[in-house]
């Protein structure tokens, strides 16, 4: 199960143990609440040490998958990563290492599930449609479910037909 931030119904993108006494506390946080929590004034988290704070600053500085450019719409992931915003299409590809985690991490999968617009292709929906039958015809098989399985394999070939 994931953890949620402790100030807010966000999902916790920041775990942070400190050692109080010896013994070890975990703080979970967003990525605002955790900005806040590591650049904060002392006396605020006086347990805030150093440490913490030069975490916040080594956070913020550009790392190499920063550096990374679209060639189509010559968007930087520093630009995404400051906007929130992608450039095109193409930007799921060229970011997808950098992107994977951060979905996972949102949406808790990495694959859309949720609606389609009425003005999508219909071929699009379709190619939708026939990857989600096959991967319950694999999980039916794997299961030994081969009445489900069965069902599946006719409703593919019903649409590959059309």
């Amino acid at each position: 199960m994931r953890e949620k931030c402790q100030k807010c119904v966000k999902p916790a993108t920041y775990h942070i143990t400190e050692i109080e006494r010896g013994k070890p506390r975990e703080l979970h946080f967003c990525d605002e609440h955790a900005r806040v929590y590591l650049t904060g004034p002392a006396e605020v988290e006086p347990s805030i040490g150093a440490v913490a704070k030069d975490l916040a600053k080594s956070s913020r500085e550009a790392s190499p998958a920063d550096k990374q450019q679209c060639p189509h719409c010559q968007i930087t992931f520093l630009e995404f990563r400051n906007s929130g915003r992608l450039g095109c299409p193409l930007d799921y590809e060229v970011f997808r290492d950098e992107l994977m985690p951060l979905l996972e991490n949102i949406h808790d999968d990495t694959r859309h599930a949720g609606k389609v617009p009425r003005r999508a292709p219909r071929n699009s929906q379709r190619q939708t449609e026939l990857m989600d039958l096959r991967n319950k015809l694999k999980r039916a098989v794997a299961a030994e479910d081969y009445e489900a399985a069965a069902r599946f394999r006719d409703q593919i070939r019903t649409i590959e037909q059309e």
